[in-house]
């Protein structure tokens, strides 16, 4: 694998750059050649023209592009405004093809299915790099249907990106297939000899603070914790809605939880209503925690999972960059992080709006993220890596002063969350029993009720309620510890039945009485699931008490009914079993 870097000026000196190329490709070993194109200008008519002369000059090639916010050359923020990169693939079995599909969020599912149909027809394919527009756009549906692909098939790549990042205007362009405003390119590269490492690297630290997302919308985080996003900053960080707002908190993005990656997304901005725009989608019901970022910080984790990339041994790496990162650090800066790589192998890439990575057979879009794509054609050399990062770590060798501020603050908000968390537990749990209590079982079923009547759900909402029969005579002849037993023996019996229960809770009502909710069941199966507590407990064995027996009622709730009701229902089932002659179950 070899590259060439062309900057184009005009097109005499382009020319002669692509002179050289086939020069050497005349005396060396060259078969699939592919060009990126990294626009740093929204032109698309001088875009044509570049692209017109490739036809022409190299009509067998490959090329690909997009808009960019800015480029990386040789690992550095690059001066060219149009960096074309060339690679001539040195191996006759590898094998590559470009697609490129209009791009929107309706039709974004039917693109990775055309993907999908081709990498199933052509199993040559291992890697799949992609140049999207996506400003705007939920990405969602769009990583979803990317998990399909098969699981060999490596992803990376980035989002077309204005140099101004107020202007959601950008492009993607190919061969064959012109410039899309709205668009996505795929490169799809592969064969036996063609081999990719990918990662990615964050550098910010995440506080264990968590805060839970209670209401979001696509880009939009309306809630933490049950407040307006925008009081996390206010609060924590004395940072408020103002001009600065977006650059103080580039210094503090927020770590989402996908699937136990933690994945930086940044605020864009605030809404009057207090929440926050982000620059990618954020899901309800998931955990976020603050994260701070600081040089020193981010460079010695790009030292030490630059490593990595070294040890793989590439011949070439591409990187794709947010822009975010770029105004982060400044562009005085900003190559500090992207040229250690440059000492691993030929380095260049973009600035981008988003970032893509397939992990684990999951797509996931960064964001505030370095994308990594080292790449190389045959077998690692034999030779023992080079350790490039030597010197780097020796003017690192201290850990930093803030990841030891991080590890106290860590430490500290840990043993506070076990604090509350043993606190909450025991505001809503029942000593005896280790049960909900009555709270949160009445908490529970509120909630439950509400998204039943709203239609939230398309199952059904049951309601079990027990008593244990003559509960006062064992209290009264073989005393309170021997009941105390029974009630124990009878919440063990509800965990293990109800436990297989999909959607369940149990919880002790009071005394000797005990309440089930079963969220995602009939009457019939409810009626099934009390039967089951009522012979289980009838067999159960006490040692120097008489075996023990259960009367229990059960109910369908209806839409639009109260708790008060419902609750008022199951008791009155309850009470029938009672007079019916107890150790029974009825439904009502």
């Amino acid at each position: 694998m070899k590259q060439f870097h062309v900057a184009y000026h005009n097109d005499t000196t382009f020319l002669n750059e692509l002179e050289k190329i086939r020069q050497w490709r005349g005396s060396h070993r060259a078969y699939t050649t592919v060009f990126h194109i990294y626009c740093e200008d929204l032109n698309p008519a001088l875009i044509a023209h570049i692209c017109g002369i490739l036809d022409t000059e190299m009509p067998d090639d490959l090329y690909l592009g997009c808009i960019s916010n800015a480029n990386i050359l040789e690992g550095s923020l690059a001066k060219e405004r149009y960096l074309i990169t060339c690679t001539v693939f040195e191996y006759e079995t590898t094998q590559a093809a470009l697609l490129q599909y209009p791009f929107r969020e309706e039709n974004s599912r039917e693109d990775v299915q055309n993907l999908i149909r081709f990498c199933e027809s052509n199993p040559w394919v291992g890697s799949v790099e992609m140049l999207a527009t996506i400003m705007g756009m939920s990405m969602k549906p769009f990583c979803d249907e990317m998990d399909r692909l098969p699981a060999h098939i490596q992803v990376f790549g980035g989002g077309a990106c204005n140099p101004d990042l107020d202007n959601a205007a950008a492009g993607v362009f190919s061969k064959g297939n012109g410039f899309l405003a709205q668009g996505i390119v795929f490169l799809l590269l592969g064969g036996p000899d063609f081999h990719v490492h990918n990662m990615f690297i964050s550098g910010w630290k995440p506080l264990d603070r968590r805060f839970h997302i209670t209401r979001a919308v696509r880009e939009t985080l309306y809630e933490l914790d049950g407040q307006p996003a925008l009081n996390i900053y206010r609060k924590y960080l004395n940072i408020e809605n103002n001009e600065n707002f977006v650059s103080n908190t580039l210094e503090f993005p927020l770590f989402i939880d996908h699937d136990g990656i933690d994945m930086l997304r940044c605020p864009l901005a605030v809404n009057d209503d207090g929440s926050l725009v982000m620059a990618s989608d954020v899901e309800e019901n998931t955990s976020v925690r603050l994260a701070y970022g600081d040089p020193e910080t981010i460079l010695h984790t790009i030292c030490l999972d630059g490593q990595k990339v070294a040890d793989f041994q590439p011949q070439a790496i591409l990187t794709f960059s947010c822009a975010a990162r770029r105004a982060f650090w400044g562009d005085a800066n900003v190559s500090k992080e992207t040229e250690p790589f440059q000492k691993i192998a030929p380095t260049t890439g973009f600035y981008t709006h988003g970032e893509f990575l397939r992990l684990q057979g999951r797509m996931l879009n960064f964001n505030v993220t370095l994308v990594i794509a080292a790449m190389r054609e045959g077998d690692a050399p034999a030779s023992e890596p080079v350790r490039l990062y030597k010197e780097d770590l020796k003017n690192l060798s201290k850990v930093p002063i803030l990841w030891r501020f991080v590890s106290f603050i860590e430490a500290s908000t840990a043993d506070l969350e076990e604090s509350n968390f043993k606190l909450t537990i025991a505001a809503i749990t029942d000593g005896l029993t280790r049960l909900n209590n009555r709270t949160e079982i009445e908490r529970q079923l509120s909630r439950a009720l509400e998204e039943f009547n709203r239609g939230d759900t398309d199952g059904s909402l049951s309601l079990i309620m027990l008593d244990i029969d003559n509960f006062k005579m064992v209290n009264d002849i073989y005393g309170h510890q021997a009941g105390d037993l029974v009630i124990k023996t009878l919440a063990d019996i509800l965990r293990r039945t109800v436990v297989a229960v999909h959607s369940s809770s149990t919880g002790r009502w009071g005394g000797e009485e005990f309440m089930v909710l079963l969220s995602e069941s009939g009457e019939a199966e409810a009626a099934e699931v009390a039967e089951q507590i009522r012979i289980r407990f009838a067999n159960a064995s006490f040692i120097g008490i008489p075996s023990q027996t259960v009367s229990i009622g059960v109910t369908q709730a209806k839409r639009g009914e109260s708790t008060d009701t419902l609750c008022s229902r199951v008791d009155q089932a309850l009470y029938k079993a009672k007079q019916e002659g107890k150790n029974r179950v009825v439904c009502l």
